[in-house]
């Protein structure tokens, strides 16, 4: 998601609405804070009402759904009510795409076998967003330098792009790609993070639409040049809002490549995956240790922060979105667990996958990159 190793130095637009508070420092699952950015509808610690039932989802029609039996796996304490829906798990180390329900379930898993031809075409997934139409997932594989096109009713992937583990910038190569997505018409929206460039690529056969961004040229002075993007998240507006690792800038452009502001966010010493929460309001992670999670507005000024410290720190986490119910939505990468925080309270009141302890089993995670709501709460869905 934003990892670059040694290469680098240090887009749900959500129902909710999101009011200005002080910023705060984060403070550890378990206790409370009065401080709220995210307006809920529910009661506290669940951020909104309860979840369709697994067995019957909705919105989920071109999943072939695991059966739901069984208590499921989440850490205990967790509430399946903090979530809308099942939830979408790049598992990076695991090379593995999970969907997991509010109760700690695996209702689908790609690929189906670890012997089968799309295993062997596929990466360590560092990010999977569903499609807007809900029919695709495209799952980035960053540090294999690839993108994978999967039709969800098939389970098998339908088009690859770069070549597996082999870096470059010329055409069909990608130099540590991330967060690919798909726009509405098809076209593939992506940051190319070492090649320091934002590209769209055309659907099908390889075929570069626009780029911004000079290949392989550092620097702040978008669209010409961009300082290592790690994102390019769409927008409710058409935008598309730029991460950029050198620097620590956002910035707001149009798929014109016309710039309408450019903001670091305060505190922050490695930005992660910006995306808007509503107008005026985005969300970055910081991929550090302790790592935190801002909620800021385009000047940079922190809005809302949450950073614990001490055991309950996170861990580089990388993507952070904010879900229909107010709650937010987090992927706490080195510490190998997802978990959903209610803002109003600053608890964590979800999580799948045990702190620090990365494994394979059901209940476990190994470094998750990168998460995504089911359809129709995906964040594609919902810009």
């Amino acid at each position: 998601m934003a990892v670059l190793g040694a290469a680098v130095v240090a887009l749900a637009f959500a129902a909710a609405i999101l009011s200005w508070q002080p910023a705060t420092s984060g403070v550890p699952a378990g206790q409370t804070h009065s401080a709220s950015p995210i307006a809920h509808s529910g009661a506290a610690g669940s951020g909104g009402p309860a979840p369709a039932p697994s067995d019957t989802p909705a919105g989920l029609g071109a999943f072939s759904l695991l059966p739901a039996t069984g208590p499921g796996y989440l850490v205990a304490g967790s509430d399946p009510q903090a979530l809308p829906g099942d939830v979408l798990i790049a598992d990076e180390n695991n090379r593995r795409l999970l969907l997991v329900d509010p109760q700690g379930r695996i209702r689908w898993a790609f690929p189906g076998s670890s012997a089968s031809l799309d295993a062997r075409r596929f990466g360590r997934p560092d990010d999977a967003f569903i499609s807007p139409d809900g029919s695709m997932i495209v799952a980035t594989q960053e540090e294999d330098d690839t993108v994978s096109v999967i039709d969800v009713a098939s389970g098998h992937i339908i088009e690859s792009y770069g070549h597996l583990g082999v870096p470059g910038s010329t055409p069909d190569y990608f130099s540590h790609p991330d967060d690919a997505m798909m726009l509405p018409g098809g076209d593939l929206l992506l940051a190319d993070i070492v090649n320091c460039r934002i590209l769209i690529l055309a659907p099908g056969r390889w075929h570069v639409l626009r780029q911004f961004g000079t290949t392989s040229t550092p620097g702040h002075n978008p669209p010409g040049y961009f300082g290592n993007p790690n994102g390019a998240f769409p927008m409710a507006n058409g935008h598309a809002l730029i991460t950029e690792i050198n620097g620590d800038w956002v910035d707001e452009m149009g798929l014109d490549g016309r710039v309408y502001w450019s903001a670091q966010p305060s505190g922050v010493a490695y930005p992660s995956d910006a995306n808007e929460i509503r107008p005026g309001r985005y969300i970055v992670t910081d991929y550090s240790t302790p790592g935190q999670i801002v909620i800021f507005d385009r000047t940079g000024r922190a809005l809302w922060r949450f950073r614990p410290t001490g055991p309950n720190a996170l861990n580089h986490p990388s993507l952070a979105l904010a879900l229909p119910n107010g709650n937010i939505l987090v992927n706490d990468d080195y510490n190998d667990r997802v978990i959903v925080i209610n803002p109003t309270t600053n608890k964590i009141v979800w999580q799948y996958g045990h702190r620090g302890i990365a494994g394979r089993a059901p209940g476990f995670l190994a470094n998750p990159d990168g998460v995504d709501m089911a359809p129709p709460s995906s964040f594609l869905m919902t810009h």
